[in-house]
């Protein structure tokens, strides 16, 4: 039998001809992110290594405490700095102007290489899974060795497959597709998601990222697209390393094949405290119009020029309910600059909302925004576990960029369709 993308991509990088679910492989990684936060723990980048497996390869961003908010922050930007500076690290994204969230920062820089494997010590490494990449999060040990290897391992995982078929309706986006996926099919735990079918083309690189990254939350190893000619085009105006577009063979095997009608999808949100088996349409909490004290818009899954234009789309003319705190987080300069020129981010100054660096501070709850207790907050990131932006008391739901907009202007919990 035939191979899935992952199994493929993960074959080629360990120099095996084949790989099945069950295997551990030893893999050549193309691209080893570090983060500022890595220098945060102790501990964890106390020693470093006497030389990198390849500085052309090793990318540092500072994203999630940058800026700074107190001295020990500072003092680990600066280690990141140093760290850049010793072993002379060219892909270095400090603040100023290419800097944003890291897996904002991949895909603006086209860092993700189709058939290749990326690894980060970030649960939602596997954004990068857009771009027909094998990403994932690893832990920090194993993010030092391989600074100094170039090569880790994975355990192969069975592939859930989603074939997508119809259009999206009005005011739908991709995180309603992943929360009605979250809501119906619950974890995948040691899976991978490979998604596909009729309807795949329909998702902008954009909206492919947001379901990648949001698979993080189902607890899935790697969620790879099959790959298209945006992909090849997006590839080709940011990056001039070799790369190889990978396709399931016509035989591959998957756990499960699963249809997904997009013309069915409804908005949806997640409840507080967990994402699997955890989502309901926006409808059925209309009714109990649900106060919200803060919405955000802004992470690695929801922080794209795109999710922007909804938010814009939805609040033109309009003014934020006046209980309600709007906070939007471009996911990088480069993003900030195109929703700038467009006219976007005058649109959402005008209607009351308040733009952030591009940082992880307000996903993380690790500055910007953070929630007091018995607060209710709305957001377009991708966790909601209790003191992920704040206090364990408040309440954290998880919608769409138009949702989060609409519910915005409303003052509660609300459809875009209103």
């Amino acid at each position: 039998m035939g191979m899935n993308i992952a199994e493929k991509i993960l074959a080629r990088n360990s120099g095996r001809k084949t790989v099945r679910p069950g295997d551990v492989v030893v893999v050549n990684v193309e691209s080893a992110v570090v983060l500022d936060m890595n220098f945060l723990i102790r501990g964890a980048f106390d020693t470093w290594p006497v030389r990198l497996f390849d500085n052309d390869r090793v990318i540092v961003i500072n994203d999630h405490i940058s800026p700074p908010k107190d001295i020990p922050t500072a003092e680990s930007v600066r280690k990141s700095r140093q760290f850049a500076q010793k072993y002379g690290i060219r892909r270095f994204h400090d603040v100023g102007a290419n800097q944003g969230i890291v897996h904002q920062v991949i895909a603006d820089a086209g860092y993700a290489l189709p058939g290749r494997v990326l690894v980060c010590n970030d649960s939602h490494t596997c954004s990068s899974g857009a771009f027909n990449n094998c990403a994932r999060g690893i832990g920090l040990a194993d993010l030092l060795y391989v600074l100094c290897k170039g090569e880790t391992w994975f355990k192969v995982g069975e592939t859930i497959r989603y074939d997508f078929t119809g259009t999206l309706p009005q005011y739908v986006s991709a995180k309603d597709v992943f929360l009605h996926i979250a809501g119906k099919y619950g974890a995948h735990v040691g899976q991978n998601i490979e998604f596909a079918g009729p309807a795949a083309d329909s998702f902008s690189l954009d909206a492919r990222k947001t379901l990648s990254a949001m698979s993080a939350e189902l607890s899935a190893e790697f969620a790879i697209w099959l790959p298209n000619e945006e992909l090849d085009r997006h590839m080709r105006t940011r990056t001039n390393r070799p790369y190889e577009l990978t396709f399931p063979d016509n035989d591959a095997e998957y756990l499960e094949v699963r249809k997904i009608n997009l013309s069915e999808i409804v908005p949806y949100v997640a409840l507080p405290d967990s994402v699997p088996n955890n989502t309901v349409p926006v409808a059925q909490l209309e009714k109990d119009k649900i106060c919200v004290n803060q919405c955000h818009v802004g992470s690695c899954a929801n922080g794209t020029i795109e999710d922007i234009h909804a938010v814009a789309q939805i609040l033109k003319g309009k003014k934020i309910a006046p209980h309600v705190r709007f906070i939007v987080t471009p996911a990088s300069q480069e993003v900030y600059r195109e929703s700038s020129k467009n006219g976007d981010i005058n649109i959402l100054i005008e209607a009351g909302c308040l733009l952030t660096p591009p940082a992880c501070g307000v996903c993380g709850g690790l500055d910007f925004g953070v929630l007091a207790g018995d607060e209710v907050c709305l957001t377009a990131s991708p966790r909601n576990f209790k003191g992920r932006m704040g206090s364990a008391d408040a309440k954290i739901y998880l919608g769409s960029p138009a949702v989060v907009a609409a519910s915005a202007v409303a003052g509660y919990i609300t459809t875009p369709r209103r």
